[in-house]
């Protein structure tokens, strides 16, 4: 089993992927006006209307509503994003931590309150456990 992408439901598709497009660099490829795609090495954010929903099963997901996921990018350096980032992001949930597990991280939401984090393997166990 392989792990291939995470797709975010959302009322305004346009807004979001021009949001996720600004934070990490990546372009989106749009597939309708309904659904695009940020490819990165390890993995595809999908990002959908809400129209699209009713393909699973109608009212299976909800726009703006995720309290539970977080969606998280490694990044090279985080206190050089947390200052890029100061002018693209409304929210910051937590500003450039190191974490126990040996991450500094920088938490903050998207325009729909979705968490998003990105980290840096900053100890050698985190480096080594990140693959380098």
């Amino acid at each position: 089993m392989n792990l291939v992408s995470l797709r975010v439901i959302t009322h305004d598709v346009a807004r979001l992927v021009a949001f996720y497009e600004q934070v990490t660099g990546v372009p989106a490829t749009w597939s309708t006006p309904e659904f695009a795609e940020l490819v990165t090495e390890s993995g595809t954010l999908a990002l959908a209307s809400e129209r699209t929903v009713a393909l699973f099963g109608a009212g299976s997901a909800r726009p703006a509503a995720n309290r539970t996921v977080i969606t998280e990018f490694r990044v090279a350096d985080v206190d050089a994003e947390y200052e890029r980032l100061t002018s693209l992001c409304d929210e910051f949930v937590q500003k450039p931590t190191t974490m126990p597990w040996g991450n500094r991280s920088l938490l903050f939401r998207d325009p729909d309150g979705n968490l998003i984090n990105f980290f840096t393997p900053v100890t050698p166990e985190a480096v080594q456990r990140q693959g380098g």
